[in-house]
């Protein structure tokens, strides 16, 4: 979890963050091995890139751009996967791999740099509410104390079994998350739109089923409520 994961965050230094990815999950595996310890990789849903299928699935290989902006994450999470898998088959560590999904709550960094910390700030700043695109893209927002129970379950699990999407499955547009973060702010915002971002997913769903088979886990928290959660938070800290 050493890796910043929003675009503005990991694309200030791309080179550090393709490094954090790569070389830090190499040395913790092999500090795993040394160690005989059980090794969890938080990697997470944008190794799907712009994805043709939707819902994604674990079996879904992807559609990224090796070459654009958000690569140096996107292509640096996905060799990190593949050099969790090849030291669980070549020594046997004891991995996880857990693809995680959008999640926000309190205590997320203000400047973070993703959608709802950004529309928050904007919203109890009564600041245009930028929005990139159409706004029609979609993502799933999971809270984090759902993200942390699915994390805890997949530890415990057995055995490698893949990796496993944590994630949830209430979708909405750009849009409609503006939307409601104004009015449960009672902001004066007004939403306006920019040009679209490079690479930009046009959508996010996570295929949660292997979550719930294995893991017996799906997020509970809805999103509304994380939504007043962190809030509440952001209106201490602003």
């Amino acid at each position: 979890m050493a890796c910043p994961a929003s675009p503005p965050q990991y694309q200030r230094n791309s080179i550090d963050t393709l490094e954090t990815n790569v070389y830090g999950t190499v040395n913790f595996l092999k500090l795993a091995k040394l160690h005989n310890a059980k090794f969890l990789l938080t990697s997470t849903s944008e190794i799907y890139g712009d994805p043709k299928v939707s819902p994604q699935n674990e079996s879904y290989w992807g559609n990224v751009n090796t070459l654009g902006p958000r690569s140096c994450y996107d292509e640096g999470k996905r060799c990190a996967e593949t050099f969790t898998y090849e030291y669980h088959n070549n020594y046997n560590v004891d991995v996880r791999i857990a693809r995680i999904f959008n999640t926000y709550g309190p205590k997320m960094n203000k400047d973070d740099g993703r959608v709802i910390s950004n529309f928050i700030n904007q919203a109890i700043r009564n600041e245009d509410i930028t929005v990139y695109g159409s706004g029609t893209q979609t993502r799933c927002f999971c809270y984090i104390d759902d993200t942390v129970r699915g994390l805890i379950a997949l530890m415990n699990m057995d055995k490698f079994d893949g990796a496993v999407n944590i994630g949830s499955t209430f979708m909405f547009t750009m849009f409609n998350v503006a939307e409601q973060i104004i009015n449960l702010t009672g902001s004066k915002s007004s939403i306006i739109y920019k040009e679209g971002l490079v690479d930009d997913p046009t959508n996010r769903l996570p295929d949660i089923g292997k979550a719930k088979r294995l893991l017996d886990w799906a997020p509970t928290v809805e999103f509304i409520d994380g939504l007043n959660n962190t809030i509440e938070y952001y209106m201490l800290i602003l």
